[in-house]
């Protein structure tokens, strides 16, 4: 996560092949805010790619309406649907309550449900909570609901959250709130949560714009600032168990971004596959990966 560290471009991912192949139709992988945009496509990626895949959207009418496409498709019978709001914790124990009528273990979990309630120009914070609620703490909540559910296998699970280069540190200007988010040693939950609720005081007292928080969607920018930030507590506490990475899509032609972009969501859902699918020996975990179609993946960790 941190922009702190030193930077570098490491060479693209390759694509999987059939010797590096490590999965199978029992591999199970759950990509959450699945009914479009990257979610919808990563879905059919893994489907295509014969995973076993979990869809799970926050409208059930709109969870069916992507079961049917993918009808369409053909891959439909890779896909289990299941209604899941990440913000509401009576959702995520009815899911939990589900997968475990349903399937022994899974593989990957794809955290990418999201909201943001700006336009591209604009920068309003009067849903700052919502998207704090929803962006950090309904992803680290789901998270940490699925955990013991992870398949133990030489495979090794994988968690991949789908955040922003808006949220990393060089984007805070706020040296106190950036000395504790960039202190790998004592960075803990409570630490980020700290940070979380200083910003939401400055909210709603009404000095944001002058305590140094990130300057563009800034309310997205935090909560995306604590998910990096949760992914690399994840990763240290799990390290050898579960590898945890974050990856910034780029650019994106989706609903959040007015269909504006550099690429398709089928482009960025090509590029997360490529990280979640890599075989154990070049498999990472605390990395955070920038996708880009003209360069392939860099980690800038």
């Amino acid at each position: 996560m941190a922009s702190s560290c030193r930077h570098h471009q490491q060479p693209p991912l390759s694509h999987p092949t059939t010797t590096t192949r490590w999965w199978s139709e029992d591999s199970v992988a759950i990509v959450t805010g699945a009914n479009k945009g990257i979610g919808y496509a990563l879905v059919k990626r893994f489907a295509k790619l014969g995973l076993t895949v979990v869809l799970t959207a926050r409208d059930q009418s709109r969870g069916l309406q992507a079961m049917d496409s993918l009808k369409v498709l053909g891959v439909d019978h890779h896909v289990r649907f299941f209604q899941l709001d990440i913000s509401d914790p009576v959702s995520i124990r009815c899911f939990v309550s589900w997968f475990r009528s349903s399937f022994k273990a899974f593989d990957i979990l794809v955290n990418n449900a999201a909201v943001c309630f700006n336009a591209m120009n604009e920068n309003s914070m009067e849903y700052a909570e919502t998207v704090i609620k929803t962006n950090y703490y309904g992803s680290k909540q789901f998270t940490e609901a699925m955990l013991p559910f992870f398949r133990r296998s030489s495979s090794m699970s994988r968690i991949l959250n789908i955040s922003s280069r808006l949220g990393t540190l060089d984007k805070l200007n706020n040296p106190q709130m950036k000395a504790i988010l960039g202190d790998k040693e004592t960075l803990s939950e409570g630490r980020i949560d700290m940070v979380v609720n200083a910003f939401l005081e400055d909210v709603k007292e009404g000095r944001w714009k002058t305590q140094g928080w990130p300057e563009i969607w800034t309310d997205y920018s935090v909560a995306k600032l604590a998910l990096n930030a949760y992914s690399q507590v994840l990763a240290k506490r799990y390290e050898g168990v579960v590898s945890v990475n974050c990856f910034c899509p780029g650019f994106t032609q989706t609903a959040m971004t007015d269909g504006n972009g550099k690429h398709s969501a089928d482009d960025a859902a090509k590029m997360a596959a490529k990280i979640a699918l890599v075989p154990v020996p070049v498999l990472n975990t605390g990395k955070f990966y920038v996708g880009s179609t003209s360069r392939g993946i860099c980690s800038k960790l």
